[in-house]
C-alpha cells in the first residue's frame, strides 16, 4: 500500500506508526462496487468484510482503511447510487422553470420509474426492506439518501414554477410526495414481487404519462 510521510518523518521502518494511508478515489469506488455485488447478492447481514475485499480485490487493511465499518459502507454504497440517480432526475432542471411542463415532468417521472423497476433498484429495496427490523439505521440511510432528498428536491423544483405561474400555489412537498406515487402505479409493486417481471417502455409511457395527466389537472395553472 502507498503510503505518506509527515513532513521531517525518515522513511524507515521506525516511523511506521506516524504514516498515514494514501486514499484513492479510484480504489474508494472499486470497493463500493464491491459491496454492490456482496450486498444484493447476500443481504446486509448476510455480507462479511472479507467477502467484499475479496469481490474488491483488496486486502482487509486497506477496505479498512477507507471503511472503519460494514455499516458505513453500505450507507456509501446506498449514497452514490441514490446521489446518482437524484442528479440524473433534477441536475439540468434546477434553478429555472420549465418552458415545457408535461414534457420535463415526464422526463423526471420516466427516469424515476426506470430505476425503481431497474433490475438494481429492485436489489437495493429488496436488501433495504430484507434487513429494516434488525437494522433500522440502513433503512434510515437509505430513505435519507433516495425518497427524502428527491422529495426535497422535486419540492423545491415544484416551487419554482408555482414561482414562474406554472403551477397553481399549492404544498409543494406534499405534492411532490403525491406526484412520485401517482408514477408508482401498477408497475413498482409488481416489479417488486415478480423476479421475473421486466417493465417495457410503453408500459413505463403510458404509467408516467397518466401521473403527469392527473398531477397537471389538480395542480396545472389555468390557461
Amino acid at each position: 500500500m502507498f503510503v505518506r510521510i509527515k513532513p521531517g518523518t525518515k522513511a524507515d521502518g521506525s516511523a511506521r506508526d506516524r504514516q498515514e494511508p494514501v486514499l484513492s478515489p479510484q480504489r474508494r469506488g472499486k470497493i463500493v462496487a464491491g459491496a454492490s455485488e456482496v450486498f444484493v447478492r447476500d443481504g446486509y447481514e448476510g455480507a462479511s468484510m472479507a467477502q467484499i475485499a475479496d469481490a474488491a480485490r483488496v486486502s482487509k487493511g486497506t477496505l479498512y482503511n477507507y471503511f472503519p465499518s460494514k455499516q458505513a459502507l453500505f450507507e456509501a454504497f446506498v449514497q452514490e447510487r441514490c446521489a446518482r440517480l437524484v442528479a440524473e432526475v433534477f441536475g439540468h432542471a434546477e434553478g429555472q422553470a420549465a418552458t415545457d411542463l408535461a414534457a420535463e415532468l415526464g422526463r423526471m417521472g420516466r427516469t424515476m420509474l426506470r430505476m425503481m423497476v431497474s433490475p438494481d433498484g429492485r436489489a437495493i429495496y429488496r436488501v433495504v426492506v430484507m434487513e429494516a427490523n434488525k437494522f433500522p439505521e440502513l433503512a434510515q440511510a437509505f430513505y435519507n439518501a433516495g425518497p427524502r432528498k428527491a422529495t426535497e428536491r422535486m419540492a423545491a423544483w415544484l416551487a419554482r414554477q408555482i414561482e414562474a405561474g406554472m403551477l397553481r400555489p399549492h404544498d409543494a412537498p406534499f405534492a411532490a410526495e403525491q406526484f412520485f406515487a401517482l408514477t408508482q402505479a401498477r408497475l413498482v409493486m409488481q416489479a417488486r414481487t415478480d423476479a421475473g417481471y421486466t417493465a417495457t417502455a410503453a408500459e413505463i409511457d403510458f404509467v408516467v404519462d397518466g401521473a403527469v395527466a392527473v398531477f397537471l389537472a389538480a395542480y396545472g395553472a389555468a390557461s
